[in-house]
């Protein structure tokens, strides 16, 4: 082989050769002896008759390989001139054949393209420098290139020794070149370059990056390979395991969890469906070996099963008055609903004396309807009213566990039912999931905020807890986890929300709805007194004998910084009184006792937050007082009107809901059509343009109870006639004046008496609705009840509209 170097190393190239194109490979000069592999017919022709003669050809790479008929233009114009050696026939009509590198050249022009291509040739030598940057490259190649061949095992050790042992540059970057893999795009720009410098510089970041490569999968490779070892590790010791305990008599893993499941599946006394799926599932685990994915999966639903509470309940105190003196110690008033619990463990404690006779009388029941065991109760109210902590206490009376779920925001019916034991990590719904930690099967189960469940394209919860919430189907609720029925009959669930009307009406109907008014502010002072105030204490670490709050401090709080339905706020500002008087007792600064005034109020909380401005916003004619309520309780609204010229325009601003929208014409057409038994010209809106605005444009608005609010803001406009500033009004109307019942009458007088009103225009046939006041507003307040608008105009303007007239058109222009 020595021999055939040396003498190609002394052939002179011609200036026209033959060109075999090569596909992915460009052939470096002075290289090894390199393996070629000829099939196309062009080609194989090309080397037929290029071996009997010099046997010199032109190999250059093409610019795309998937090129089947090779063409002057797909081709790159630099390549090597190259001499064939050892060629020999394949069986199936290839030609395999060696050839060895000699020159740079680029090609000319091309004087051959059938049966093969020919072009002139010029012969590009390699620039070689002689400085100390290229000695330095040489030797970082060559220490990449030892480490290239210690991950490379496939690599001739020849080629190493002889890539290693050169002194010429040149030669160290062709030997080197050959053997790493890179682009075709890498490969052919070393090359172009003229310089070897250039060569050494470039392939330097080849080897940099192929060693990048190689390291990082030979760690991916060893990582896996210890991960493997680790795993056969592992198998060969539990099969170690069980043959010594197969020896010692003793039983391997498996039949010990086996067995152990089964004692609890036996101690769980589940209904009979449960107990034959369990124990279903627990012989397909006897028989599956632990490695399996599966083993898993069953293993967890056994342990689901056997971990709830089947059987186990705890029993409630039957003892009413313990219970009335516990529910009074944890809250105030809130009559209705402590009666309905003591309802419950009344008839709870008389079921239980008289059992025996119940039971006598059972074969004349009712068939279709089962006994029930626990209550469905809705609690809505405005925020701060003690829903949730009523819970709390009503769980304490009872002598149960309680839970708290909150649902809010929750999208996703699999949140209640559980998912499928299909799917990866599949976990049953909160229900069971709650009943499990409560570790009992009749826990008092408060479902906080059923009014904000979300309902859209990605699911329903609400239909979800149709099953939960109906006493006629919860005793048979199948979470899709377990897929085996649960008796959920026992439970007392208690659901919370701020409002009524967003809870889908089936929902509503299967439960108890028990509403939760506002408190007044006698209420307020008392509450505050017997439970927020000692509550601040013990949480800022005070003693009674170091503040004191006066009913005054009290009433001053209430009215100027706060204005809520509930007692949160104020409890908050009674926090941050306390928090002021810790520093100074901390300080060493206190004066005990402090004692908390309408006086010094203001020291404490800074200026008040909130006035009294109904007087001096109704003074301007066309300014109405109405009562609206929100999700945080009762709210005095204004209605505000104004009248400029135009043509028969209404203008409604403030955030109007449909419905508001709409009782706001049907009041504008009522006025119209008794303009005339108002003195009103019957053409004022011809000329007119009508804007009525609902201040606080923020807040959507909706509704049709502010219908006579709105009607009363029109008349007072065009009689040019001020609203009385003590009266406030609520009700819808009708085209024909009359007006018709509303809801939320004790949370509206309370937002009226709060706001120093006290004169209310309500609907006659909400008559019966002011029963459910306290006896001193009753007492305390004026209730206007109406049947028609003209009473409402009679009642809520300062002179009456009806004797008034309207001033002439000079006038009322002056007025506005």
């Amino acid at each position: 082989m020595m021999e055939e170097l040396k003498a190609s190393a002394s052939l002179t190239i011609p200036a026209e050769l033959p060109i075999l194109p090569l596909k992915n490979t460009v052939v470096y000069p002075i290289s090894i002896f390199l393996p070629l592999v000829v099939g196309q017919p062009r080609s194989i022709r090309l080397v037929d008759e290029v071996s009997v003669g010099n046997r010199m050809v032109a190999l250059v790479a093409l610019k795309d390989a998937d090129v089947e008929d090779p063409q002057p233009e797909d081709l790159y114009t630099m390549g090597t001139a190259a001499v064939l050696h050892r060629l020999f026939k394949a069986p199936d009509g290839t030609i395999r054949l060696f050839v060895q590198g000699l020159e740079r050249i680029r090609l000319g022009t091309f004087t051959q393209s059938e049966p093969y291509m020919k072009a002139t040739v010029e012969v590009v030598p390699d620039i070689v420098e002689e400085t100390v940057e290229v000695e330095a490259l040489m030797r970082n190649v060559s220490d990449l290139f030892r480490r290239f061949a210690s991950l490379v095992p496939a690599l001739p050790e020849e080629l190493m020794m002889a890539a290693l042992s050169t002194g010429d540059p040149r030669q160290l970057v062709y030997l080197v070149a050959n053997y790493v893999r890179m682009d075709m795009s890498d490969a052919q720009e070393i090359l172009e370059i003229d310089s070897v410098l250039g060569k050494l510089t470039k392939l330097n970041r080849v080897l940099n990056r192929e060693l990048e490569v190689l390291e990082l999968g030979k760690k991916i490779q060893s990582q896996a390979q210890s991960e493997m070892e680790k795993m056969q590790r592992e198998y060969y010791l539990r099969e170690q395991m069980k043959a010594i305990r197969k020896e010692l008599g003793e039983e391997d893993e498996q039949a010990l969890e086996v067995k152990e499941l089964a004692e609890k599946i036996e101690a769980a006394h589940m209904p009979e469906e449960a107990e034959k799926e369990a124990r279903r599932e627990l012989d397909r685990l006897a028989h599956m070996p632990m490695a399996a994915a599966e083993y898993s999966v069953i293993k967890t639903y056994i342990e689901w099963l056997v971990g709830l509470p089947w059987t186990v309940a705890t029993e409630d105190i039957l003892d009413i008055e313990r219970a009335r003196q516990v529910l009074d110690e944890d809250h105030y008033d809130l009559e209705k609903i402590k009666e309905r619990i003591l309802e419950y463990l009344a008839v709870r404690k008389l079921r239980q004396e008289r059992a025996e006779e119940l039971k006598a009388t059972e074969s004349e029941g009712d068939y279709l309807r089962r006994e029930r065991e626990g209550a469905i109760l809705c609690f809505i109210g405005p925020p701060g009213t003690g829903k949730t902590s009523l819970g709390r206490s009503i769980a304490r009376a009872l002598g149960r566990k309680f839970v708290r779920m909150s649902l809010g925001g929750m999208r996703d019916e699999a949140e209640i039912r559980g998912h499928r034991r299909t799917y990866v990590g599949a976990l049953p719904g909160r229900i069971i999931q709650a009943l499990k930690r409560a570790g009992t099967k009749n826990p008092v189960f408060m479902l906080d905020e059923i009014d904000k469940v979300g309902t859209d394209w990605r699911g329903d919860p609400t239909s979800a807890l149709l099953e939960v919430l109906d006493p006629e189907q919860n005793n048979d609720f199948r979470d899709h986890y377990l897929d085996v029925p649960f008796d959920l009959s026992e439970v007392m669930f208690i659901t919370t929300g701020n409002q009524l009307e967003p809870i889908p009406a089936p929902l509503r109907d299967r439960m108890e709805i028990l509403q939760l008014s506002g408190y007044i502010e006698e209420e307020k002072i008392k509450i505050a007194q017997g439970y927020l105030i000692p509550r601040q204490l013990r949480e800022n670490a005070l003693r009674e004998d170091e503040i004191t709050f006066t009913v005054e401090a009290l009433q001053k709080i209430i009215r100027e910084y706060t204005r809520e339905a509930g007692v949160r706020n104020l409890e908050r500002e009674i926090g941050n009184i306390c928090r002021k008087v810790v520093t100074k007792v901390a300080s060493g600064k206190s004066q005990a006792p402090e004692v908390i005034t309408a006086d010094n109020v203001g020291e404490y909380l800074g200026k008040p937050r909130y006035f009294g401005d109904v007087a001096e916003r109704t003074e301007i004619p066309g300014v109405a007082t109405g009562l609206s309520v929100t999700a945080t309780g009762g709210t005095i609204i204004f209605v505000e009107a104004t009248r400029m010229k135009g043509s028969k325009g209404l203008l409604l601003t403030g955030q109007l809901g449909d419905v508001m929208k709409e009782s706001a014409q049907a009041a504008l057409s009522y006025v119209r059509s008794k303009a005339r038994d108002y003195h009103v010209p019957e053409d004022f809106f011809n000329k007119s343009d009508i804007h009525i605005h609902v201040p606080e444009g923020a807040i959507p608005k909706d509704g049709p109870s502010a219908g006579v609010t709105l009607a009363t803001a029109l008349l007072s406009l065009l009689t040019n006639t001020p609203v009385k500033s003590n009266v406030a009004m609520t009700g819808e109307i009708t085209l024909r004046g009359q007006v018709l019942p509303v809801g939320g009458i004790k949370d509206k007088v309370l937002a009226a008496r709060r706001a120093g009103l006290d004169t209310v225009i309500l609907p006659r046939h909400n008559a019966a609705d002011l029963e459910e006041l306290p006896e001193e507003i009753r007492k305390e307040m004026h209730f206007v009840l109406v049947d028609k608008l003209d009473e409402v105009f009679k009642a809520a303007l300062r002179d009456g509209a009806q004797d008034q007239g309207a001033p002439s058109g000079q006038d009322r222009d002056r007025g506005e």
